[in-house]
């Protein structure tokens, strides 16, 4: 498939769902039906655990259902908006991944082209040899570079740093600074890194920024009007809710105005992630051979799995098992206060997704009793017959 027909195909799914979200008899999620309600009733579950805002969409089988819960703001109690940006962290890897498998299908580049070959002299050093890294590696999180990325682990640390812009080169550089975790190809461990090189491949293949490859073979065709690039702005475009830290030692602070540690960090909406993630399941972004890559997957390290159950990486995709049986996929990301869990089954009808405006970062068990309540709302909504 030619990258005009993926595009015309993206653009279809686009307007059905519009038409989908328009349509009778009621507003999305404001029917008193099955999926409303459950959707609610898991929302509020996450906001019980000390979540300050929570915003949910679900889509099931062209009908849209919205549920928020607890508030946008602990100062003033305005209520979460329907639709409010938030920063993706990680789950814009899946993005990434998408736009470099797109260039894959239109033989530019190869997923067993090595980061040597696009960045000559830029991983070496220390045990470190970007003749033996591929791009493969780097999307799947089995490159061996270690994960080193910027950021704070207490109160001061966010006061003192949150205006601090830093670039790829320095992100790369800290990574090198430690030795491999283990050979290309030798294990898994989640990288950052290999994602911050994944995008200066993209941009040495295209000449072109990632934002702009981004945006015009995703964002633009799809119509997400929601998604941005904040830079080094330390804010974000209204409507959102603030951000929240819970820090070890019990802590709650407001995180929202900050300068994210990534320099190609996206804001992004409920809806529009909704979208890209249904269009690209059901095959509207991606090439059939190209799909089955991103979906060709691997084991995860012990300590994600406790995060994912059952949990295998793709390129730049997590799949992982439903209680109802199959799977679904996604991509979860989590950076500063804001927490977002994704899914959608393998055909794009069904998809979840939450964003969170409160990390519950106090404690590894507090941590897992937001991810796993994240899950249940998920998984509810992937796996209920209406």
């Amino acid at each position: 498939m030619s990258r005009r027909s993926l595009l015309a195909a993206a653009a279809g799914i686009a307007g059905l769902a519009v038409t989908a979200a328009a349509a009778p008899p009621a507003p999305a999620g404001t029917g008193p039906g099955p999926a409303a309600t459950r959707l609610q009733r898991d929302a509020d579950s996450i906001h019980a655990l000390g979540v300050t805002g929570v915003q949910a969409r679900v889509t099931i089988g062209g009908r849209h259902f919205v549920a928020t819960s607890g508030v946008a703001d602990r100062v003033t109690g305005r209520p979460v908006p329907r639709d409010g940006r938030f920063r993706i962290a990680s789950t814009r890897k899946a993005v990434v991944a998408t736009v470099a498998l797109q260039l894959v299908g239109e033989h530019r580049m190869g997923l067993d082209d090595t980061v040597e070959r696009w960045l000559p002299g830029v991983v070496h050093g220390d045990g470190h040899d970007g003749r033996r890294i591929t791009v493969r590696h780097l999307l799947q999180n089995s490159s061996g570079l270690h994960d080193d990325p910027a950021g704070y682990t207490t109160p001061e640390e966010y006061h003192d740093q949150r205006y601090d812009p830093h670039t790829r080169e320095e992100l790369v550089a800290g990574a090198l600074s430690h030795r491999p975790d283990f050979p290309p190809g030798a294990g898994w461990a989640y990288s950052n890194t290999g994602f911050v090189l994944a995008g200066m491949i993209i941009e040495r293949v295209t000449g072109r920024s990632l934002s702009e490859e981004i945006n015009d073979r995703i964002v633009r065709p799809l119509g997400l009007r929601g998604t941005s690039w904040p830079g080094a702005e330390p804010t974000l475009p209204r409507p959102h809710a603030r951000a929240y830290e819970l820090f070890p030692g019990g802590e709650l602070v407001d995180v929202t105005e900050q300068v994210s540690w990534d320099p190609d960090s996206m804001v992004s909406t409920t809806r529009d992630l909704d979208r890209f993630f249904r269009a690209l399941l059901s095959g509207a972004l991606l090439p059939p051979a190209q799909l089955a890559a991103m979906k060709r997957t691997v084991r995860v390290s012990a300590d994600i799995e406790q995060v994912w159950p059952g949990g295998r990486y793709g390129l730049g995709l997590v799949r992982r098992p439903l209680p109802c049986g199959g799977a679904y996929w996604g991509h979860d990301g989590g950076d500063a206060g804001y927490i977002t869990q994704t899914g959608v089954t393998a055909d794009g009808r069904r998809s979840a997704v939450v964003s969170m405006s409160t990390a519950l970062g106090d404690s590894l068990d507090h941590r897992l009793q937001q991810q796993r309540a994240a899950d249940t709302l998920v998984q509810n909504a992937l796996c209920a017959r209406r």
